[in-house]
């Protein structure tokens, strides 16, 4: 009895595995990167989101990714990573990473989306990052010090480095580990279920 109950959830076990496997496919859902980040091998999974402020997919995006990042377990590690390929896209990494630096609340992040996005002040200039930034108790000269900083510069540079390496051409693109990267082709819902598929898929190899 022992045996067969054993054959049976092997056999369950391996119909889920190729199930899934059939559902999403390279080439189709996602894409293997041609050059790689080299993994850890921590035993983390590192998913990281392509993203911009000034992105209306991004700021859609936003509550699906934030949702999905909550439900994960501690073996997955999920950044932002701000994409910088103009002068204002570097502008607003730079905002990206002071409110991080500054250990801002989360939602201050959400409230730069809704600034562009509703109420339609695009912070196309350092004055207009430093008043955002005051009405969360920041004063302007501290502002300027974390928007000139070489620390955030330097973070800043890594994250086109990587970008260029991975080939991230718009926004919102996800990564797994550096290895796998999920474009956004209309459904956000199928993007994050292709995360969950490739983040079991790497989990044996991070």
């Amino acid at each position: 009895m022992k045996f067969y109950i054993r054959a049976v959830r092997f056999f369950l076990i391996a119909f889920f595995a190729i199930s899934i496997s059939a559902e999403y496919k390279l080439g189709r859902d996602y894409e293997l990167i041609d050059n790689p980040l080299p993994v850890k091998k921590d035993g983390v999974v590192e998913v990281t989101e392509s993203f911009w402020y000034g992105c209306y997919a991004c700021y859609s995006f936003e509550p699906a990714i934030n949702s999905w990042v909550a439900k994960q377990k501690a073996d997955v590690k999920f950044r932002k990573m701000p994409v910088s390929w103009s002068p204002v896209h570097q502008l607003h990494a730079k905002l990206y990473y002071t409110i991080e630096s500054l250990k801002l609340d989360p939602s201050t992040h959400s409230a730069v989306f809704v600034t562009m996005h509703k109420d339609g002040n695009m912070l196309q200039r350092e004055n207009s990052v430093k008043d955002f930034l005051s009405k969360y108790n920041v004063a302007p000269e501290i502002t300027e010090q974390y928007l000139k900083s070489f620390t955030i510069n330097q973070k800043i540079n890594r994250d086109a480095k990587q970008s260029r390496q991975m080939m991230l051409t718009a926004t919102p693109m996800v990564v797994v580990d550096g290895t796998y990267i999920i474009k956004n082709k209309g459904s956000f819902v199928d993007m994050l279920k292709v995360a969950d598929y490739l983040v079991e898929l790497q989990r044996p190899n991070s």
